[in-house]
């Protein structure tokens, strides 16, 4: 007896050959039916034997295209209408849900296969994907996803693509950015002087690269700015034209097989340098391997593998030479995505590798780290991971809410009634003019895709936040609610383990966050029991900032704020009081008694930073955490000295660490076992003032969350410490630790808000969330 199903599946299932395995799936059970798809779902009706439709059914449930995500598979029983073949049916528009727009992934092998076989028709095209590989983000203009709704509508196929564009068994049916040769894209070469050249681009541009060049390439989601990773002269001209003098640089490599041969490539950093996302990967570096220059004092080298034709073409001309590739940009600028704006990096590149396909929307390189248990953590959620949601359990309010996010690493999130939390890619320093325009283009584009147009807006309560002044330019009359930025940074990680109910005790660690005090926090302890509310239950004791945001610049300042809250006399022996001079020691010595200009701060970030420059490791801050990516990785030589903080009634006092690194300088001690004994007691009195707070509120679950945790030593030390204690111990898996993940914890915790209250009260309150419980 025959029976019919209708099936409406939620997910990514557009743009990732979901109809085709769809028809594969019953014409292996041989059922009759069809199957089509809208703005939001994909729908289908199978008849056949029930034995056959149960098992069809199991089959899309269980073996989604790879590309594919099912979040939702509903099944209806229909009358049998006696199909007994089966159909792929055209996309239906109007409907008004919406799909979730798939991210752009590498190339596949089978396409590779392709594009490296003389006799394939394909053979060197540099555009070449199917349904399983390629761009889709970045090139998607419209819903449903069809072709005339991607950058790709410019370029009609030509009848060999388009027999097998309507082919339901090739792998390349409704591939939307299905090309060759003969209808795709085209490369060119631009020289500064001179005409484009359309013959031999990838030559051209391997040869300028053999040659010592840079070269801009025009990828999936941007340009990159290239040059040999083994030419330390290259690598020292790009770092002028960037004016870049210090920040790490990531490497390109061939294949794994590359990879290895300049860093240590065990199989969890295999294994995510190959999946389908492609990121960089932080993985220890190989002596000798790379210039000094590609990341200067440090151990760790970002590393990636081509993940685009054209990378591997170049790299088939290349051989085993990595090039460095960094993002076409200065500073916390956006990356350049339109060849319009090449005037944006006039005088960084000595050529341009470009091509005709216009990129939607920019999209940057994702970076993640491995941990000790081979876990990948992210450090910048972008491509390959951008715009899938995270699915949020809770408060669900009937507003579309925007959440701002901070002003560095910016990432917004929207999230509507359906749990789905929708990050964008990284954005960049929203100080940046032009990074506010990325941001608004990006908001205006991922709001069309996800059909959620905002209501109500999150934003971190620092008055001075960039962040802060674009939501109230913006707010027209929606109310906006200000989120204190370590409470955000602890709701993300509850968000993203789906554990909003879990009362827990969240260290939250990083460099900058306006407290509820009116000051710098970053050394925070937190007790939550509801996403709205927290309860500050310890903190790193006072220090100061001399001169505020200049001291971050020069990390010399703090630490000789903290050398006198030691009671450490400054001489001439300690490497921040001969790393200042006279003149700036005459005025501290004026300004850190008195408290002029001195902006009060706990943060653990800037402590990480004084105790840097307290042994001579960074004077001179000249990127983001670069004083404490290089004091934790001359710790990684080091054996612990002993090391003590003071902690009583939840307050971490540094003053002993300081006074006691002051003396082993003096006595001998090598910097590395300072360094390494700093990091211990870091993770000692952490420990022990967590455990405190933990089991006086009965609480049995620690997180570990904020930018400072991007350190290894610490995050794992940590880790061990409070696991051995009896702790489970949270850390992120999905969102960054860093400021990266704030919006998604400005997004959640606004949603618990505005369950409890309605907007009017809550725009009564002028959009600031008090979220803050009184400390017993």
């Amino acid at each position: 007896m025959n029976v019919r199903v209708r099936l409406d599946i939620t997910g990514v299932v557009q743009g990732v050959g979901f109809r085709p395995a769809v028809a594969r799936v019953a014409a292996e059970y041989g059922l009759g039916g069809f199957v089509y798809n809208d703005a939001g779902s994909v729908h289908a009706e199978l008849e056949g034997p029930a034995a056959a439709v149960d098992q069809a059914v199991a089959a899309i449930a269980h073996r989604p295209p790879p590309m594919g995500r099912i979040d939702t598979l509903r099944s209806v029983s229909l009358q049998p209408k006696g199909d007994n073949i089966f159909q792929i049916i055209g996309s239906k528009s109007g409907d008004d849900g919406r799909t979730l727009v798939p991210p752009d992934v590498a190339v596949c092998e089978d396409c590779l296969r392709e594009m490296r076989d003389p006799a394939d028709r394909r053979s060197g095209h540099p555009f070449i994907t199917c349904t399983n590989c390629g761009p889709r983000y970045t090139v998607i203009t419209d819903l449903p996803y069809d072709r005339p709704t991607t950058t790709m509508a410019a370029f009609p196929m030509c009848p060999a693509c388009a027999a097998e564009y309507h082919d339901p068994l090739d792998r390349r049916y409704h591939a939307q950015t299905v090309a060759c040769p003969d209808c795709g894209p085209r490369l060119a070469w631009r020289p500064a002087t001179g005409e484009a050249d359309y013959g031999d681009p990838v030559g051209a541009a391997a040869a300028a690269l053999l040659d010592g060049q840079i070269v801009a390439v025009k990828g999936i989601g941007g340009f990159h700015l290239a040059c040999r990773a083994d030419d330390a002269a290259a690598v020292a001209l790009l770092r002028r034209r960037k004016t870049r003098p210090a920040k790490p640089f990531a490497v390109m490599a061939a294949d794994l097989d590359a990879a290895a041969q300049i860093a240590d490539v065990d199989d969890a950093a295999a294994a995510a340098l190959a999946s389908p996302a492609a990121p960089i990967v932080l993985v220890g570096r190989r002596a000798g391997a790379v210039a000094d220059e590609v990341a200067p004092g440090l151990a760790d080298l970002g590393v990636m593998l081509a993940y685009s034709p054209v990378h591997h073409q170049l790299f088939d001309r290349l051989g085993t030479i990595p090039l460095v590739m960094t993002s076409a940009n200065r500073g916390g600028s956006p990356i350049v995505f339109r060849d319009e704006d090449l005037s944006w990096i006039n005088g960084l590149a000595d050529a341009v590798l470009t091509h005709d396909r216009p990129i939607h929307v920019p999209c940057e390189d994702s970076v993640v780290a491995i941990d000790d248990q081979g876990n990948q953590l992210p450090l910048r959620r972008s491509r390959g991971y951008a715009p899938l949601p995270v699915s949020v359990p809770g408060p669900r309010p009937d507003a579309v809410i925007l959440a701002t996010g901070g002003d560095l690493k910016t990432t917004f999130c929207l999230m509507g009634s359906d749990g789905h939390a929708h990050m964008s890619s990284h954005l960049g320093d929203m100080a940046d003019p032009r990074t506010q325009s990325c941001f608004e283009a990006a908001l205006e584009h991922l709001a069309f895709m996800t059909d959620r147009h905002p209501q109500t807006v999150a934003r971190d309560m620092h008055p001075g936040y960039a962040t802060t002044a674009w939501a109230q330019r913006h707010a027209d009359g929606r109310p906006v609610i200000a989120v204190q930025h370590h409470h955000a940074h602890a709701v993300s990680l509850l968000a993203e383990h789906r554990r909003l109910d879990t009362p827990v005790i969240a260290v939250t660690y990083d460099g900058t966050g306006y407290g509820t005090d009116g000051t710098i926090w970053g050394g925070e302890l937190l007790a939550l029991t509801e996403p709205a509310r927290f309860t500050r239950v310890g903190h790193l004791r006072p220090f100061a900032l001399p001169g505020g945001d200049g001291a971050v610049r020069q990390p010399a300042r703090i630490a000789l704020d903290l050398l006198s809250r030691a009671g450490v006399d400054w001489s001439d022996d300690l490497p921040p009081v001969a790393a200042l001079g006279e003149n700036a020691l005459h005025i501290l010595r004026q300004q850190i008694p008195r408290g002029l200009s001195c902006v009060p701060t706990t943060s653990m970030g800037r402590l990480f930073d004084a105790v840097a420059s307290l042994l001579g490791v960074c004077q001179k801050v000249t990127y983001e955490g670069q004083a404490a990516i290089e004091l934790e990785h001359l710790a990684r030589w080091g054996r612990a000295v002993d090391l003590d903080f003071a902690v009583a009634a939840g307050v971490l006092d540094p003053a002993p660490v300081i006074a006691g690194i002051a003396a082993g300088l003096r006595g001998g001690t090598a910097r590395e076992d300072l360094a390494a004994g700093f990091h211990q007691a870091v993770i000692t009195a952490t420990a022990t003032a967590a455990t405190a707070a933990a089991r006086a509120a009965g609480i049995s679950v620690i997180g570990l969350t904020g930018g400072v945790f991007a350190n290894q030593l610490l995050l794992q030390g940590l880790r061990s410490t409070l696991t051995r204690s009896g702790f489970e111990v949270l850390t992120h898996r999905i969102v960054p630790c860093n400021d990266g993940g704030l919006a998604l914890g400005q997004a959640t915790i606004t949603a618990a808000i505005l369950t409890n209250a309605d907007a009017a009260a809550v725009s009564e309150r002028n959009g600031i969330c008090a979220s803050e419980s009184p400390a017993k």
